[in-house]
């Protein structure tokens, strides 16, 4: 039976490390199942197919963005990360400080609570909070800020365990240097510190001012704007160590490059993502046409070293692969064992990961955002990163690592392998028709607007088509949610102590590095670049369709 780092270190873990990291997944499970019953509603509502109250509509918008974006990335990065830096470090072996851990899985725990409370006594401000949306009422946003505030606070105290968990065993004189995974796990944990005191810097002044303490922060547009590029790409960090982690958990396959080079790899997150915010304020008025220049260029960097972890990735098992017979350009591929729902979980991952880059480029650039930015072009490209890319990586990763801690087999992984594939398609047809109705210009949040009397008919037919789409993507998830939770609370096969959860693999050993190459990676990075200057070009030509008034308007 095939036993691996992860899932030995997951099944030697003291069985008070298991519940601390089982109630964090536990929680993760239940925001996504939250999450996705607020966004099937909303999907729903938005294409038309039933007719909702606006009000619900919009509290159904506000749940679904607080509690994905918010507390399922966050209470899965919180797992994740603990796994991995007490798995993954030498000499480790537990969660140091396990009673902080405790208490920040309390804390967010709390906020939780608080937020999705909130929308239903009337804080309906959406996941960004907007103080505007509640000034009629100030005590209905206390709670709401109340929610963010309490998450922040557990996550600083989760980021702090996970470090002194690789700190450790250097302290005690157990090891004197970290591999990859350490690395990139601190990296990782040192970004949700920041994230963490992002969001307090953004929402407590909400917060006072709710409480009738201060006045009306004027400027909490661009703290959040700051908060949200951290909150944007630090779980597209975890996605890429998580690829990184479950290939050679599947494969056996370890990076060719070694160990310093990723490590050099993951410190670009460190040193990239903080400076490059300024792309997400295009629509302030306060800057000028230079800055929003600069900002573009600088948001080039971000893809950087999620390209880098790709090509890591794909050229290392190339090359395995090629040491063991593949033949022709994509021979290699077919070598992989696809049926392996973490494996393909991942595959769909990395393509849906492309597509919403590529159309990232799009909105980064100045001259475009200003159109773009307010229309359903946004959840429409938006959700192939958040759900087709970082929420099926976390998936992947739960795949293993909650088996691993409970003991109990993965719930049907045959028909799971399959699944990615359906959700992709679901993802497919809901971000075609979403980024087609953005550039006809259907707004984001005006629900009325897209599917009302007064629509073009062609919003109408865009919208149906979006609510099938999420349709798909939802009964997909719930596949996910379902199995996940089987593994958590149900009474599946249990495994043996250390053994995957049932799901094949494949182990190519050693690869003869000098003789073999690898095309494939950069390949790809190749027709990446190409399919962003298309869509640009074609952006281009759609916009300058636009009339002069509405472009006007725009600004």
């Amino acid at each position: 039976m095939k036993t691996s780092r992860l899932m030995q270190g997951l099944s030697n873990l003291p069985r008070s490390d298991k519940r601390l990291l089982t109630s964090f997944a536990g929680m993760a499970v239940l925001s996504l199942a939250l999450g996705l019953v607020y966004g099937a509603l909303t999907a729903l509502g938005r294409s038309g197919v039933f007719e909702l109250e606006a009000t619900f509509l919009y509290r159904m918008l506000t749940l679904h963005g607080v509690t994905v974006f918010f507390y399922w990335l966050y209470f899965a990065q919180a797992a994740v990360v603990l796994v991995l830096a007490s798995v993954y470090t030498e000499g480790a072996g537990r969660v140091a400080w396990r009673r902080v851990a405790w208490a920040g899985f309390a804390i967010m725990t709390i906020g939780f609570v608080l937020s999705q409370l909130a929308p239903v006594l009337g804080a309906i401000m959406l996941y960004d909070g907007q103080p505007g949306l509640v000034d009629y009422d100030k005590s209905k946003g206390s709670i709401f800020y109340l929610g963010y505030l309490f998450l922040s606070v557990g996550l600083i105290l989760v980021g702090v365990v996970a470090i002194a968990t690789a700190l450790a065993p250097r302290f005690q004189g157990k090891t004197t240097s970290w591999s990859a995974v350490t690395f990139a796990s601190v990296a990782w944990a040192g970004l949700l510190l920041v994230s963490a005191m992002a969001a307090i810097h953004a929402f407590l002044p909400g917060a006072l001012w709710a409480f009738g303490i201060e006045s009306l922060p004027s400027n909490y547009t661009l703290r959040w704007q700051v908060l949200f590029h951290n909150v944007h790409y630090l779980p597209l960090m975890a996605t890429v160590v998580i690829w990184y982690v479950l290939v050679e958990e599947i494969t056996g396959v370890k990076s060719i490059f070694g160990a310093r080079y990723s490590k050099i790899v993951f410190s670009l997150y460190l040193v990239l993502v903080p400076p490059t915010s300024l792309y997400h304020m295009f629509l302030e008025p306060n800057f000028s046409p230079a800055v929003q220049v600069v900002g573009s260029l600088l948001s080039l960097f971000i893809g950087i070293p999620t390209v880098l972890v790709f090509l890591i990735v794909v050229v290392s098992l190339e090359v395995h692969a090629r040491s063991k017979g593949a033949r022709g350009l994509f021979g290699w591929v077919r070598m992989l064992p696809w049926r392996n729902p973490a494996m393909a979980a991942m595959g769909m991952s990395v393509v849906n990961c492309a597509l919403g880059g590529a159309l990232a480029f799009v909105l980064i650039q100045s001259q475009f955002a200003p159109f773009l930015s307010d229309t359903f072009f946004v959840p429409g490209y938006f959700h192939f990163l958040t759900l087709g890319t970082v929420t099926l990586t976390f998936i992947a990763a739960f795949m293993y690592v909650i088996p691993g801690l409970t003991g109990r087999a993965l719930w049907r992984p045959a028909l799971l392998a399959r699944n990615a594939y359906a959700m992709t398609f679901g993802l497919l047809i809901f971000g075609v028709a979403g980024i087609t109705a953005g550039y006809l210009g259907v707004p984001r949040r005006a629900f009325e607007m897209a599917t009302g009397s007064g629509a073009p008919q062609s919003w109408k037919v865009l919208m149906i088509v979006v609510g099938l789409g999420a349709a798909i993507m939802s009964v997909s998830l719930g596949l996910y949610v379902y199995g996940l939770a089987r593994s958590l609370i149900g009474r599946p096969a249990v495994l043996a102590k250390g053994a995957a959860p049932g799901m094949p693999g494949v182990t190519w050993g050693s690869a003869v590095i000098g003789r073999q190459s690898a095309w494939v990676g950069p390949l790809a990075v190749l027709v990446l670049v190409a399919v962003m200057y298309v869509l640009t070009a074609l952006t281009f030509e759609l916009l300058e369709a636009v009339p002069v008034a509405a472009k006007g308007a725009a600004h």
